[in-house]
């Protein structure tokens, strides 16, 4: 995937750094639209007591889409592409790329062998949790002007544009709150980035060890699924409270809005926008794997002519 079976990468930090970043980025661009949808499912909340008769404005992943395109525009499913891709080049570059140092830092420079998958798992947990701490910001101002949808005639937007947020944030509730969730946003990244990192690499190994196949594209993507798949699966739940914690500041911290959301939309709430998530994050982990062997690919190439 990112390296040989036995954990060395055979191109520089800095190949592997800005490989990881555009592969994550191109990802980003293909696949926003699907996560813009998973947002406004996850912030959807259901109808209060006493208020049967309300429907929910979104209804699964195809129906926010529609919805989302009709009111607001197709543009609008692209909000947060600017702070997607600032997130992607420095939460997608490191935790792929520091992800064969720290896994060698973990079984060590003498190792010969293949590596453990508790050593590869722990490695992604690290890489992802270092990685998000750095990005959260983006993440939050992904998340809000996602969360931002058809305001009534007259209503300013809260925010112009992704530069815009990061200042009024920092300008209306402290440089401390662009790091708001960043405790469930740690969770759920590290976790997800164990998940998609050890299960591509547990599943390519499977597939490859089928008569017929070989490590081509259609490895890749099927790879690619069940990455996405798992962590998905994984994931979800704590996606869920990130989200809404980032989407609306009411929520004290992570536990409180983990109760609040099981006491008042049941605990089926913490896989809303699965089947979004799941397209997203399946479609994500199929390019970005795909991307990322490519890009890797020409790097190594780049940096053999220049040895």
């Amino acid at each position: 995937m990112v390296a040989d079976s036995k954990g060395k990468s055979d191109i520089s930090f800095a190949g592997t750094f800005a490989s990881s970043a555009f592969a994550a980025c191109f990802a980003e661009i293909c696949t926003i639209p699907l996560d813009t949808a998973k947002v406004r499912l996850q912030l959807q909340k259901s109808a209060v007591a006493g208020d049967g008769v309300a429907l929910p404005k979104y209804r699964g992943m195809l129906g926010t889409v529609a919805t989302i395109a009709r009111e607001e525009g197709l543009a609008a499913l692209w909000k947060g592409i600017v702070p997607g891709l600032h997130r992607q080049c420095v939460y997608g570059g490191l935790r792929i790329g520091l992800y064969e140092p720290v896994k060698n830092l973990y079984v060590g420079s003498d190792f010969v062998g293949d590596v453990p998958l508790t050593k590869k798992i722990l490695a992604a947990l690290t890489t992802g949790a270092i990685g998000i701490a750095v990005a959260n910001p983006t993440d939050l101002v992904k998340v809000r002007l996602q969360a931002e949808g058809k305001l009534p005639a007259g209503v300013p937007r809260r925010y112009s544009g992704a530069m815009n947020a990061y200042s009024t944030i920092v300008r209306q509730e402290g440089v401390g709150a662009l790091w708001t969730g960043i405790g469930p946003n740690i969770a759920r990244n590290a976790i997800i980035n164990a998940a998609e990192l050890a299960s591509y690499d547990q599943v390519k190994e499977t597939i490859l060890k089928i008569p017929g196949f070989t490590d081509n594209v259609v490895t890749h993507l099927f790879a690619g699924m069940g990455a996405g798949f798992f962590a998905v699966c994984i994931g979800s739940p704590v996606d869920v409270v990130k989200s809404r914690m980032m989407g609306d500041s009411t929520y004290k911290n992570t536990l409180d809005c983990f109760i609040k959301t099981l006491k008042n939309d049941g605990p089926l709430a913490f896989y809303k926008g699965f089947i979004p998530n799941f397209g997203r994050l399946g479609s994500w982990n199929v390019i970005m794997f795909l991307t990322l062997e490519q890009a890797k690919k020409f790097v190594r190439s780049l940096e053999s002519s220049r040895a």
